[in-house]
């Protein structure tokens, strides 16, 4: 099992194209878990200081910090391949 998690901020339009490209790309992982927190809420900013998340989202893969600011469709399809 994969387990990304996406830190996001409500109004974040990056956020948003973060959770357009993860159902993409969902349905060619099928052992992908993926599981939004907002940033805003107690979890999310223990996340936030945990990981050093500066910009939003903040895309956590398997408990590291894989992306912030943004999310590259190219990059984490080969990311999610090589944790096959």
């Amino acid at each position: 099992m994969i387990k990304l998690q996406l830190l996001t901020n409500m109004g974040c339009s990056h956020c948003a194209a973060a959770k357009v490209t993860l159902d993409e790309v969902k349905a060619d992982f099928p052992n992908l878990e993926v599981e939004e927190v907002d940033m805003t809420t107690p979890e999310g900013q223990e996340m936030l200081g945990k990981f050093m998340v500066m910009s939003s989202p903040g895309v956590i893969i398997n408990d590291e910090l894989f992306a912030q600011g943004g999310l590259d469709k190219d990059k984490l399809v080969e990311k999610l391949k090589s944790l096959e």
